[in-house]
C-alpha cells in the first residue's frame, strides 16, 4: 500500500507551457515515468517523434511510456501503466488545455485501483498572459484554488515587478497553495515526486551511449543554448561586446524539512497540523507512531496538499519505533514547521486510549493493508 505510484496532474490554459514541464521530466534520470496526455490533435512530445493522436502505448527511448486518452478511458490505462511488469515511479496526466481538473482529481483521489495514488495538481500559469487569459476565462481562478502547486511559467518575459505582482495575485486566490515561478518549465523533479537512488558506474572505455543518455545530453545541451541566449551580448558600452555574467536561473529553489521523533505522536494533534499545515507546503510522507497502546501498528503517511492517506501496518522485525517525516514546498518557514512538529510528541505520562485515532481513521482507505504483513 505504501507504494502506490503517484498519479500527478499538470493541468493549465492553453499555452502555459505543460508540455513544456513534462519534456523536462521526462529527462529525468533514472525515473520511469508513464505519460497520459488527456488531449485533442497531435501529440506535443518531442522526445516521442510521433506525429497524430496515439491510440496505444508508446515506448518513450528513456524507458517511460506514454499514451493520450480521452477522460473516459483513464481508469484502464491506470490500471495498465500501474501493472509491476511497467516499472513506471510516477504517472504524470498532461490535461487538455480546456479540461475541468475537477473531474481528474476526482477520478485520481476517488479510484479503487490498489497501486496508484493521487500525486497532486499542478496548475500551470503563463506569467506574461494569465490576465487576459483570466478575463476570457473566470474559471481559472477556481482551477487555482483546487491546485496543490502553482507553477508561474515564462517568469522570464515579465519584469521582476510585474511578476511579484502576479505572485501577490495567485498567491490571494489560491490560499496556502505554494506557488512556484520559473521559466521554460524549469521545475526540480524532487519538487513533484520521489525520485529513485541513482546507481551509477564508471563508465567503460569506448562504451557506446544508450538513446536515453544522448537524450538527457541533449536536454543539457539546450538547457545551455538558453542559459547561453541569456547572457547580455551588449555590455552596455555600445561597443557590442559579448557580456556573459554568471546566470541566475528565475525558478525557485524548493525547501525539504526533516522531522524525527522518538516519542509517539499523538494522533490528534498531529491531524490538526496536517488539516490546517504551513503555508507553502505541497508534499508530506512518512511514518508515525502514535501513543495509543492499543494500537501499536505504525502509520504510513502520504500528503499532497490537502489530500491526506494514512495506511496502518506492522512495523519491520528491526525497524525502529521512531516517526520520520518529510515535508516538501516552496516558501516553508522551516523553523515554524519544525515547533509545529514536535509539539505533537505525546510527552504526558498517562497513555492515550484509542478513541484518540477516531481523527486518523478518517484518513485511512476502506482497504486497509493486512497489519500483520512486514515491510
Amino acid at each position: 500500500m505504501s507504494r502506490r505510484i503517484p498519479v500527478l496532474i499538470v493541468a493549465g490554459f492553453l499555452g502555459a507551457g505543460k508540455t513544456t514541464l513534462l519534456n523536462r521530466l521526462l529527462r529525468s534520470r533514472n525515473v520511469r515515468i508513464g505519460v497520459v496526455v488527456n488531449d485533442f490533435g497531435a501529440v506535443n512530445i518531442d522526445a516521442m517523434l510521433v506525429a497524430g493522436q496515439v491510440d496505444a502505448m508508446v515506448s518513450l527511448g528513456n524507458g517511460c511510456v506514454c499514451c493520450a486518452v480521452d477522460i473516459d478511458e483513464l481508469d484502464g490505462l491506470f490500471d495498465r501503466l500501474a501493472q509491476p511488469k511497467q516499472r513506471i515511479d510516477v504517472i504524470v496526466v498532461e490535461a487538455s488545455g480546456l479540461a475541468e481538473p475537477r473531474n481528474l482529481i476526482r477520478m485520481v483521489a476517488g479510484s479503487d485501483n490498489p497501486r496508484i495514488r493521487y500525486g497532486g495538481l499542478v496548475e500551470v500559469v503563463d506569467a506574461e498572459h494569465f490576465a487576459r487569459s483570466r478575463a476570457r476565462h473566470p474559471e481559472l481562478a477556481t482551477h487555482l484554488r483546487m491546485a496543490d502547486l502553482v507553477v508561474v511559467n515564462k517568469a522570464d518575459r515579465v519584469t521582476p515587478e510585474a511578476l511579484e505582482t502576479l505572485r501577490t495575485e495567485v498567491s490571494e486566490l489560491a490560499g496556502q497553495v505554494p506557488v512556484y515561478s520559473t521559466s521554460h518549465g524549469r521545475v526540480d523533479p524532487g519538487l513533484l515526486f520521489d525520485i529513485p537512488a541513482l546507481e551509477t558506474r564508471a563508465p567503460r572505455v569506448g562504451e557506446q551511449l544508450s538513446f536515453d543518455e544522448l537524450l538527457l545530453a541533449e536536454g543539457h545541451s539546450r538547457d545551455a543554448a538558453h542559459d547561453h541566449d541569456d547572457c547580455d551580448h551588449d555590455n552596455g558600452d555600445g561597443d557590442g561586446q559579448h557580456s556573459c555574467a554568471p546566470h541566475r536561473h528565475l525558478h525557485d529553489g524548493y525547501d525539504t524539512v526533516s522531522f524525527t521523533s522518538t516519542t509517539d505522536l499523538n494522533p490528534r494533534e498531529l491531524i490538526e497540523f496536517l488539516e490546517d499545515p504551513p503555508q507553502g507546503l505541497f508534499r508530506t510522507k512518512g511514518v508515525l507512531a502514535f501513543a495509543v497502546p492499543e494500537d501499536t501498528r505504525k502509520f504510513v503517511l502520504h500528503m499532497v496538499g490537502r489530500h491526506i492517506t494514512l495506511e496502518p501496518t506492522a512495523w519491520g522485525r528491526h525497524e525502529p519505533r521512531t516517526s520520520s517525516l518529510v515535508m516538501i514546498g516552496s516558501g516553508l518557514d522551516t523553523d515554524a514547521a519544525l515547533k509545529r512538529l514536535e509539539a505533537t510528541a505525546h510527552t504526558d505520562p498517562v497513555p492515550l486510549d484509542d478513541q484518540a485515532l477516531l481523527p486518523i481513521w478518517r484518513y485511512v482507505p476502506l482497504e486497509d493493508p493486512d497489519p500483520s504483513t512486514e515491510d
